[in-house]
């Protein structure tokens, strides 16, 4: 094993254990650095102390000569940065010279969301006398009463539900916790498809699960599944929208403001770590 090795592999137990990352960021980070070491490589760069702003702004260059994104520039300096403040950290390099480069400015766009015609067309289109008409309805009830992520949706099981305080527990980001509030219509949705067509759904597999939304096959639902399912709701409604899950979350959110809610009560029901990402 080189150097380089060893070094990615500190800095991925420290991702794991210290920054508790998801498996997804960590390929993300180890990903830009390869593709750093790689570039070092190519131009006779031998230690990464001998990295400095010059060598930083020749790697950028070549990041936007390949046409990527800002926000994939935007990743590639988080991920380095982060390195070198780990190697730092431990003693492993002089300075971080990937500390003063500022990340490209994005272009801010409004979040999109559903008018309240639009959300009642999607609520009235689901076959509640079939399984998946109530998995259907329960799913687009939970996701716009609470404001959850899709994989905090898909995450959930039957044991994080209290009917009777009206409450779910999600896992968001960070494996961070949350419990979240929810309404009568979110109620008696999510009951009626726990009760009846959950149970029809189950007796398709012999697997058991605790997980609360269910595929045809009677298997936890993936969050491609979900987007699936949003996407023909919205063309059985017929209506001309773009469809993500987010857009019903940024729906619940906005909504709230517009009925007098505080921005931090809407900023911790998100789950969201800055009151920005809110704003």
């Amino acid at each position: 094993m080189n150097k380089y090795e060893l070094y990615c592999n500190e800095f991925t137990q420290y991702l794991q254990i210290e920054k508790n990352a998801s498996p997804n960021t960590i390929t993300n980070y180890l990903k830009d650095i390869d593709s750093f070491l790689l570039f070092l490589k190519s131009e006779g760069i031998n230690t990464l102390n001998d990295v400095d702003h010059q060598t930083v702004r020749l790697y950028l260059t070549g990041l936007y000569d390949k046409k990527l994104s800002r926000k994939s520039v935007s990743r590639h300096i988080s991920s380095l940065r982060s390195f070198y403040k780990f190697l730092d950290r431990e003693n492993l390099v002089e300075n971080n010279p990937f500390q003063q480069v500022s990340l490209p400015k994005e272009p801010k766009s409004i979040p999109t969301f559903f008018y309240q015609e639009e959300l009642e067309h999607l609520f009235n289109i689901s076959d509640l006398s079939q399984p998946l008409g109530q998995r259907n309805q329960a799913l687009l009830e939970m996701i716009y009463a609470t404001g959850i992520r899709v994989s905090e949706c898909v995450g959930i099981s039957l044991n994080d539900i209290d009917f009777f305080l009206n409450t779910v527990i999600v896992t968001g980001k960070g494996s961070k916790q949350r419990y979240i509030p929810f309404g009568s219509h979110a109620h008696k949705a999510l009951q009626r498809y726990i009760e009846d067509g959950r149970e029809k759904l189950m007796k398709k597999t012999d697997t058991q699960t605790k997980a609360v939304f269910l595929n045809a096959r009677g298997n936890r639902l993936s969050a491609r599944g979900v987007r699936l399912i949003l996407d023909k709701m919205v063309k059985d409604a017929a209506l001309t929208v773009n469809i993500h899950p987010h857009k019903l979350r940024h729906s619940f959110a906005t909504h709230l403001l517009n009925e007098g809610a505080d921005l931090r009560v809407v900023q911790e029901l998100l789950g969201h770590e800055h009151l920005s990402s809110t704003q």
